[in-house]
């Protein structure tokens, strides 16, 4: 029991929600979104049947090489959204939601990591993608790290966006504070953008892809609840599998990009709250991990470039640090485009 309270508590950090923790699995599309709205990110949606499951992708298109990207646990490809159109005029920018997530299918199991990476062996194949890059945020580090690994000759290049870390360290999963939202935020989902805004955005502005994001790793009750998706059961598979696979850094041959946000949970927030606990969160241990991290990479990979970039934190980064992230990943994959 310990352990799986343990287990859901750090795959809730992940994404800001524990509401999915302890919760009866819901049938992906089976309660109604919010009010109608339309994602305008220029991205095409299609399903892929692979390995037995079906799973949700998004294309951006482009006509350059293929640039496959890969989201964190429990979250989705729409949190691509607004990175994705600045990339797609130089390479074929894909996303998918991996097994269990978004709106792809969730069986029972397996979930473990071999079964992840040959579910993205398989959905390349489908796609006709013979060699990509891939870029995985937070969690995503996992599957392109084990994928570039075991066919280092479909691999171009790998950007680890905010995913320099590996989360099977046995201290940083005792050391994940738990941040919950108030019975109050899941009361609707108008409540509950408020709340997931303040806890993991702080002063960041709000964007289109933002609102699709969280539209969909969410379902809403007939009652008007909010529910997360995946499940409960989903996520005490992931985490149980993930928590116990160590990355092997050393096999991976491919140049790679690492780039790390100033903290994991916002500072530059109006929420004194969060913004105590977010420097408490460095000062005690994240920072030094982040420093060890690094340092890891850079021992065990023989061609990895890192860079930081302050005033983002852990989700942020991925909308805040605009320009500056964006051109040095695409400084990084043109390189490798042009050779």
């Amino acid at each position: 029991m310990v352990q799986s309270i343990r287990a859901c508590s750090l795959a809730a950090l992940m994404v800001g929600t524990l509401i999915a923790c302890g919760q009866p699995e819901s049938r992906a599309g089976a309660s109604s979104q919010p009010a109608v709205w339309t994602d305008p990110s220029p991205h095409r949606s299609e399903y892929v049947m692979v390995n037995g499951v079906r799973l949700n992708c998004l294309d951006w298109g482009g006509a350059g090489p293929a640039l496959v990207l890969i989201h964190g646990l429990t979250d989705s490809p729409h949190i691509f959204d607004d990175l994705a159109p600045s990339l797609s005029d130089r390479f074929h920018v894909v996303a998918y939601a991996r097994r269990g997530h978004g709106h792809s299918d969730a069986p029972t199991g397996p979930y473990n990591q071999e079964t992840l990476v040959e579910d993205l062996r398989l959905l390349l194949d489908r796609l006709g993608i013979a060699r990509a890059s891939l870029l995985g945020w937070s969690m995503g580090g996992n599957e392109i790290t084990e994928f570039a690994g075991r066919y280092p000759d479909r691999v171009d290049r790998l950007v680890y966006l905010e995913a320099g870390y590996d989360w099977s360290d046995s201290t940083l999963q005792k050391e994940f504070p738990t941040i919950s939202p108030e019975a109050s935020a899941l009361y609707s989902f108008d409540a509950y953008r408020q709340w997931y805004r303040r806890a993991w955005f702080g002063n960041t502005p709000w964007t289109p892809g933002l609102e699709a994001y969280l539209r969909d790793i969410t379902r809403i009750d007939h009652d008007g609840r909010v529910q997360a998706v995946p499940s409960g059961a989903v996520l005490d598979s992931l985490v149980a599998s993930w928590a116990h696979s160590g990355r092997n850094y050393r096999r991976v041959r491919a140049p790679a990009l690492t780039v790390y946000a100033a903290s994991f949970l916002p500072i530059d927030t109006d929420a004194l709250d969060v913004k105590r606990m977010s420097h408490e969160w460095e000062d005690r241990y994240m920072s030094a991990f982040r420093r060890a991290s690094s340092e890891r990479m850079q021992r065990e990979m023989p061609h990895v470039v890192v860079r930081h970039f302050p005033n983002t934190a852990h989700m942020s980064i991925l909308v805040a640090a605009g320009d500056s992230v964006v051109a040095t990943i695409r400084e990084f994959l043109t390189a490798a485009s042009n050779r």
